[in-house]
């Protein structure tokens, strides 16, 4: 059964789709800086156009609005408010957000505002980063002015998305920006975001903003590729790099006890004071999480071969083999891939539901805040009437399976029947600039010609617009 007061909404970010770098104030941000690097993106694309949405904004509020859903999770632009990190705003960036959060309520949509979306402006980046504990500050200091400018408008606030994935991608593994390959001196970038998340919700608690506040995390179950206390060591080591690092502080006021063998690669996080922690813990009104696969661990550097080996070429999540790393990723044979090659595992939602709520016996209300998948959509133009048409089935199986499999979990008797689950928001209502994928990745339930800027709805958008009919329904109802 979907709840009748079940959120579903559609999610975006700012860089991903807003395009217009260079125009009306906005400045530069360290993704920019990496996008213009040789070898850094496929095809050697960037963001600079994107999906135009600064100049189509009127236009894409209106493909939510006749999409029928409920809320829309967007991100603000850092440099286009605050261009340099510091300091003074702009106000042609600021008039844009005006204009965006009017479309929508005008509309009846409900705005899920996300403060950071990884575009830090370039001087915080060259300053050091999230490897800076000063950019946590700075992050507070957008908050409060975002609060101030927009917090009249905005029913629900993430303070920071996916602050795993900018450690590892980005500190870590330097696949991401800004391309710094820290290994495992990233830890502290990681601990700067959350504190800036908790830093940055005492701005807004101070503004008296009337909205929801919340983070998301990015979970992924993670499991070993075969028995032996070495493989478990190492599950608990990504365990604790990808999931608890990022969710304990928060939901618990700590970071978790591990195994003393895994000290040289945690250390950092026994250093912690109890001041950061308490900044951190602050009770949340929601709790965002992303899923999008579980992670399968293997010992030692690879080699990534074989029937259940990960696909070549695609840099945008942890495919590097590094001999410095005493694990890596490696795929599952039984499930079918994404076009990025993640595995398509529905029922591991439910136990990332499952395994959230014996971790986090006091929870709050959950939505999860990003589900979605990329397959190589095709524009065919349509036998009866001519115009262009992308059958996406297989986005509408994925969709459907993974809905179904969180309702599942948390309905009662469900392996994450204590979890009150309040929505679903799917990644992304366009296709757009998938970071270092480039536009080789389309998630969007919009397909988007990046050359003229035509929006084609997909199958998968149709099939949306019935689900939210549904509310009230019978579970099988979003299957198909």
């Amino acid at each position: 059964m979907i709840p009748a007061d079940f959120t579903l909404g559609v999610a975006t970010a700012a860089f991903q789709i807003e395009g217009a770098v260079a125009e009306d104030g906005r400045g530069p941000s360290g993704w920019d800086a990496f996008a213009a690097q040789p070898a850094r993106i496929v095809n050697g694309d960037n963001a600079d156009v994107a999906c135009d949405h600064y100049h189509r904004m009127a236009d894409d509020v209106q493909l939510i609005h006749a999409l029928g859903v409920d809320s829309y999770r967007f991100s603000l632009s850092w440099p286009r408010i605050q261009p340099d990190g510091r300091g003074g705003t702009n106000p042609a960036g600021i008039a844009f957000y005006d204009r965006l959060l009017d479309e929508l309520l005008s509309r009846g949509i409900s705005p899920m505002c996300t403060l950071y979306h990884w575009d830090t402006p370039l001087p915080l980046e060259q300053a050091g980063g999230w490897l800076n504990r000063e950019t946590a500050y700075r992050l507070a200091d957008f908050a409060a002015i975002a609060a101030e400018l927009f917090g009249d408008r905005v029913q629900r606030w993430v303070t920071i998305n996916e602050p795993t994935t900018v450690t590892l991608n980005g500190y870590g593994l330097g696949i991401h920006a800004p391309g710094h390959p820290g290994l495992f001196d990233a830890v502290p970038a990681g601990h700067h975001m959350v504190l800036a998340h908790g830093l940055s919700m005492q701005a807004l608690r101070a503004a008296g903003v009337p909205g929801d506040i919340g983070i998301t995390n990015v979970y992924s179950p993670v499991v070993a590729a075969r028995g032996g206390f070495v493989n478990d060591l190492l599950v608990e080591l990504f365990d604790v790099l990808h999931n608890g690092m990022f969710s304990d502080p928060v939901l618990l006021g700590r970071y978790s006890e591990f195994n003393p063998l895994l000290m040289p690669f945690l250390h950092y996080l026994t250093e912690v004071s109890d001041e950061d922690l308490a900044i951190m813990s602050q009770p949340l009104d929601f709790y965002g999480l992303n899923y999008y696969f579980p992670t399968r661990i293997a010992p030692g550097p690879g080699p990534n071969t074989g029937p259940d080996a990960l696909p070549e070429g695609l840099p945008d999540h942890m495919l590097e083999d590094s001999p410095e790393l005493p694990f890596h990723i490696t795929g599952w044979a039984q499930y079918d891939r994404t076009a990025f090659g993640w595995p398509v595992a529905p029922e591991y939602l439910g136990i990332a539901l499952a395994e959230m709520a014996a971790r986090y016996p006091q929870l709050p209300p959950v939505f999860i805040t990003e589900g979605g998948a990329s397959f190589p959509d095709v524009v065919v133009q349509d036998a009866l009437t001519g115009e262009p048409h992308v059958a996406d089935i297989q986005r509408i199986n994925y969709l459907g399976d993974h809905l179904a499999a969180a309702l599942a979990a948390t309905a009662p008797g469900g392996a994450a029947e204590s979890v009150d689950l309040r929505g679903y928001y799917v990644w992304t209502l366009m296709d757009n600039f998938e970071w270092a994928a480039g536009y080789s990745q389309r998630f969007g339930l919009v397909y988007v010609d990046f050359e003229t800027q035509q929006r084609i709805p997909k199958s998968s958008y149709s099939w949306l617009q019935a689900i939210t009919s549904l509310r009230g329904a019978d579970t099988s109802a979003v299957r198909r």
